[in-house]
């Protein structure tokens, strides 16, 4: 078993940086060295987050929900394999479906508040497409 440099042996986080790293290095390294998806032939740039000092805190709230969002999609996502292996006691299955719902509450007041919507979260990554799956 190899050891890190602080003398650790590989853990979880070590794979995960392993296969970021792998990933990055397949995506090109420039927008115009990307190959055109069909369908977008003169589609600009993605937009990008505006660094105006007048809409920072919106622009940091949006990045801020936008991973919260994308972390409550994942949890409901892994809320409901569980369910659906019938890993959690109806107790632990009520919780959970009432802790999601007021998290999915809570962001849309969050979106209300700083005049964004829930699309407005799902960020356009280029190439890759867009950050949250499309809406069910």
């Amino acid at each position: 078993m190899t050891r890190d440099g602080a003398g650790r042996p590989p853990g979880r986080f070590d794979e995960v940086a392993d296969a970021a790293t792998r990933a990055f290095r397949l995506l090109p390294a420039a927008p115009q060295d990307s190959p055109p998806r069909a369908g977008s032939a003169s589609r600009g740039p993605a937009p990008r987050l505006n660094t105006n000092p007048d809409t920072v805190e919106r622009d940091l709230i949006k990045l801020v929900l936008t991973l919260v969002e994308l972390l409550r999609q994942l949890m409901e996502r892994q809320a409901l394999r569980r369910v659906d292996a019938g890993d959690l006691t109806e107790e632990q299955e009520e919780r959970l479906g009432a802790t999601l719902m007021i998290l999915h509450s809570r962001m849309v007041e969050l979106c209300a508040r700083y005049d964004l919507t829930m699309q407005d979260l799902n960020l356009d990554l280029g190439p890759l497409g867009t950050l949250l799956p499309p809406n069910e």
